[in-house]
């Protein structure tokens, strides 16, 4: 009997610059293709640099982190990025059985907030960069996808700007759940920015990255200039127990071993439940198309 095949797409965010989660994700697809009957296909679109928007074919759609201001820009990306997210959205509304399912990383996480009104998004006072604790909120006691993960459990932040005031009245009214909070500081008058999201049963966004990996967040904390950052915000004391916890099974390691894999299997899992066999004429017969 001739195997199922899941699609994926993944929207690549990062405008062609240099990046590690891309890598991630893709180390993730990998692992999870392991763990199933069904034949795990994925193609990467250039959203920003090349325009690239998949259309609504895809089971799984992962949109990654990336560089730059996640407010308005007026780029034509932009809209046909947004369209695709709400074509997604109202297809869920409409077919009970065979749902797609969205997983936002970061700068994905910042505009979809943006765009559906989650809460506000700003620049923040100064550029956030390294392993940090996330603390969950009261919602999420019953959430699969924190489960497994200690209170509070340790992920990469990576940005420039945050979300912050969540819109509750529309977050009780679509059934959002504000998941996590960043880490308090007391010694700052700043609100604590939102961490993650569920959006609904196949919607899910983190502000934080959970792909990210130690091998690539060590690259990043040994560049001069990165490790010149943490040393100034957090001091040098900081910046070598960031590297510590790389090593540490119970901080990044688990969370890049929990979160988008769980997605990912509870994704997949649905998908098979209800799908037809995909015709070999529907595949894309390439593997995996790199468009960066």
């Amino acid at each position: 009997m001739e195997k199922p095949t899941i699609k994926v797409a993944i929207l690549d965010l990062y405008n062609r610059e240099k990046n590690e989660g891309m890598r991630g994700i893709r180390s993730l697809l990998y692992l999870e293709r392991q763990k199933t009957d069904a034949r795990v296909r994925w193609d990467v679109y250039d959203v920003r640099d090349a325009a690239e928007v998949p259309d609504d074919s895809y089971d799984v759609y992962i949109s990654s982190g990336g560089p730059g201001s996640p407010l308005a820009s007026g780029e034509h990306w932009e809209k046909n990025y947004f369209r695709l997210i709400d074509n997604l959205w109202e297809h869920n509304l409409k077919n009970t059985d065979q749902k797609k399912h969205v997983f936002f990383i970061c700068h994905s996480f910042q505009l979809i907030c943006r765009h559906w009104k989650v809460g506000e998004v700003t620049r923040r006072r100064s550029t956030s960069f390294g392993v940090f604790p996330m603390y969950a909120t009261n919602e999420a006691v019953n959430e699969p996808l924190f489960e497994k993960l200690p209170e509070p459990f340790y992920a990469v932040d990576s940005r420039d700007y945050q979300v912050i005031q969540p819109n509750q009245t529309l977050m009780d009214r679509e059934g959002y759940q504000l998941l996590a909070l960043e880490k308090p500081r007391p010694h700052v008058d700043l609100e604590r920015a939102m961490m993650a999201v569920r959006f609904s049963d196949e919607f899910f966004g983190t502000q934080f990255h959970p792909e990210a990996d130690p091998q690539g967040m060590l690259r990043y904390l040994a560049r001069p200039d990165k490790k010149e950052h943490v040393i100034k915000h957090h001091g040098a004391e900081k910046y070598y127990q960031m590297v510590d916890y790389l090593d540490d099974p119970n901080k990044i390691i688990l969370t890049q071993q929990i979160i988008l894999p769980s997605f990912l299997t509870n994704a997949f899992k649905k998908v098979l439940e209800t799908a037809d066999l995909v015709p070999e004429t529907r595949m894309n017969h390439a593997f995996e198309k790199f468009s960066g």
